[in-house]
């Protein structure tokens, strides 16, 4: 394993930043590296390295780019097309790429090891290349419904769940605990804390991934996981999606939502999670595909706005650190402008980092070119590169960009984290209707019906019932269930003493539910008159499109984690404790709220 921390102590005695990197890469120290000298400040290591790269080496700084292939080396086909080069290693060195994110869908994460594996070969190429500088290595980590490294990293339920538990202890520790399994793998950077505020019950694309409605709650816990994740776990974390994506009916991968909140109300409603996370010193910052004309009128979206990037975020809340865009292949950022453009354009808004720009040589192309134009001048460019340095020097990726594979048992889902994040997640169940005093239910030797969304969710619900002795019988309906598998469901209940049913988004017709599938299975079972247990395992509002449903519990996830807890509720052994973060507003009439905020009942 190379040393370490070789570059910072090169550069105290005058080596100069690309030498410090590359002999960093080897463990080498040259001869005249032995005096000690006082270290220079950030600044002016951060003004050798400026001088010391090229233009182009300064362009890749600001390209945040996801390479496709589970460790660094081997050549992948997938990435010629977008980088002309096969290997993720290669993409890395061609463009001296700033940072690198990871999904599953690319096979970045497929095991810890493996991980670890990549990480390691992609900081090595990055100190390789002719910029010599780590990368930024980040992932969505999120929890909940985004959450692109699964067991046996530590799952927790996400952002809402951990509103309805209401403890900023909590949601510290649990994005303590993500992080530090995150920096295990080599990851240094986490997309998240999300800092949305879900006030649009109907929101497609936010819901669950936002801690609450309240602007209030909302900061207190994006705050308490800023310290979480960049204080305990000592990574970056990035609150978004800036200047607020809760109150829309539109997704922006797929189109551009327009928030028509005046500046009176994004300042009463959006802004306070953002001032919150960076009073908590927030890293970076990322903005969003999003239309706001009280802030912009001229009709661009936030990350190509200058008006809200640099005149709001910079000026008016006085955020210096790090700006990274949401993905650059989201529609809602490529329909007014090509791509190549828009690479230009958002660094003349204000953005240092370029997230997965869909088409790199032209992209990497216009930036070099607007630079050697006078377009984007050579001082805004140095800035963006400078806060990216100054970052990575900051947080230790430019002295220690390696880790230990040697740790990994020692930290990612060790029986600490996990038992830390069974009762985090007990914590954050919320019963919000029981009528009949159905729960808590007494489960050994009863038969069960499990029923509804989720093969793997409908199977961890039944495991954990059959070990508590009951005789479950499990049938999977899915997201958008057919008259065939409703029939199939409703016949299943003979002879039951009991129906549990999981519901995701089946308020959302348009998207999952196709034409009203869930809510017509859950009608279905209830005219069984079988006592019938809903539980939403996704977003809570499920139940105001569900009429007649007399005991439903929300658990904001279908991870297994919230799974387990609901069962644990259901038969009893945990009374439940969540308060709603959100009203669940009356179908069809959002001004009014059948469940306010703060509800929940226990017993």
């Amino acid at each position: 394993m190379p040393k370490k921390n070789v570059s910072r102590r090169l550069l105290a005695t005058g080596v100069t930043w690309a030498a410090a990197l590359a002999l960093a890469a080897t463990g080498a120290v040259p001869a005249q590296a032995a005096p000690e000298r006082p270290s220079p400040g950030p600044d002016a290591r951060v003004a050798a390295a400026l001088r010391s790269m090229s233009l182009q080496e300064k362009v890749g700084q600001l390209f945040f780019q996801n390479v496709y292939g589970s460790d660094a080396t081997t050549p992948d086909a997938r990435n010629i097309p977008l980088y002309g080069v096969a290997s993720p290693a290669g993409v890395v060195q061609k463009y001296h790429l700033g940072g690198v994110i990871y999904f599953a869908w690319t096979d970045s994460v497929k095991n810890p090891p493996q991980i670890t594996g990549l990480s390691n070969g992609l900081q090595k190429a990055a100190i390789g290349s002719g910029a010599h500088v780590p990368l930024m290595i980040a992932t969505d980590q999120e929890q909940g419904v985004v959450t692109r490294i699964g067991p046996p990293a530590t799952q927790f339920p996400g952002s809402m769940a951990l509103g309805a538990g209401r403890s900023t202890t909590d949601a510290r520790a649990a994005a303590a605990i993500t992080g530090q399994e995150l920096k295990a793998m080599g990851i240094n950077t986490d997309f998240a804390p999300d800092a949305d505020v879900n006030v649009n019950a109907l929101n497609p694309v936010i819901g669950t991934r936002s801690f609450s409605s309240d602007p209030a709650l909302v900061s207190s816990m994006v705050a308490a996981q800023v310290n979480g994740y960049q204080k305990d776990a000592g990574i970056i974390a990035t609150p978004k999606h800036f200047p607020g994506h809760g109150d829309t009916a539109t997704d922006s991968h797929t189109g551009i939502p327009i928030i028509t909140h005046s500046k009176a109300q994004w300042e009463q409603i959006d802004a306070p999670p953002f001032k919150a996370a960076i009073r908590a010193g927030a890293d970076m910052i990322m903005s969003g595909h999003l239309v706001v004309p009280a802030l912009d009128p001229s009709g661009d979206p936030a990350t190509l706005s200058k008006p809200i990037l640099t005149g709001i975020l910079r000026g008016e809340l006085g955020y210096k650190g790090v700006i990274i865009t949401d993905s650059l292949a989201m529609q809602g950022v490529r329909d007014k402008y090509g791509d190549a453009e828009v690479a230009v354009r958002a660094v003349l808004a204000g953005v240092d980092s370029l997230l997965m720009t869909p088409t790199m040589d032209a992209s990497y192309d216009a930036v070099v070119a607007a630079v050697t134009s006078g377009r984007i001048s050579e001082k805004r460019l140095n800035e963006s590169v400078s806060r990216i340095l100054i970052l990575k020097l900051r947080k230790g990726i430019l002295s220690h960009p390696y880790t230990d594979a040697t740790r990994l048992d020692s930290v990612v889902g060790t029986p600490a984290h996990l038992a830390t994040a069974t009762a985090i997640t007990d914590r954050t169940t919320t019963l919000v209707k029981n009528d009949k005093a159905t729960l808590p239910m007494a489960v050994g030797n009863k038969k069960i019906l499990v029923t509804g969304y989720g093969a793997a969710t409908t199977t961890t619900l039944a495991d954990a019932l059959m070990r508590r002795g009951a005789t479950v019988t499990r049938t999977t309906s899915g997201a958008a269930p057919t008259g065939a598998a409703i029939a199939d469901a409703v016949a299943k209940t003979a002879g039951q003493d009991a129906v549990i049913v999981t519901t995701m988004k089946a308020w959302d017709t348009a998207a999952t539910d196709k034409l009203g599938g869930q809510q017509k299975l859950v009608a279905a079972l209830l005219a069984t008159g079988k006592p019938v247990v809903v539980v939403a395992v996704r977003d809570p509002y499920d139940i105001a499109y569900l009429p007649g449903v007399s005991t439903y519990l929300a658990t904001y996830s279908y991870s297994p984690v919230a799974i387990e807890s609901a069962v644990r509720v259901i038969v009893g052994e945990v009374a439940p404790t969540g308060k709603l973060p959100v009203d669940i507003p009356v179908a069809g009439d959002p001004a009014t709220a059948l469940f306010p905020f703060g509800f929940g009942l226990t017993w």
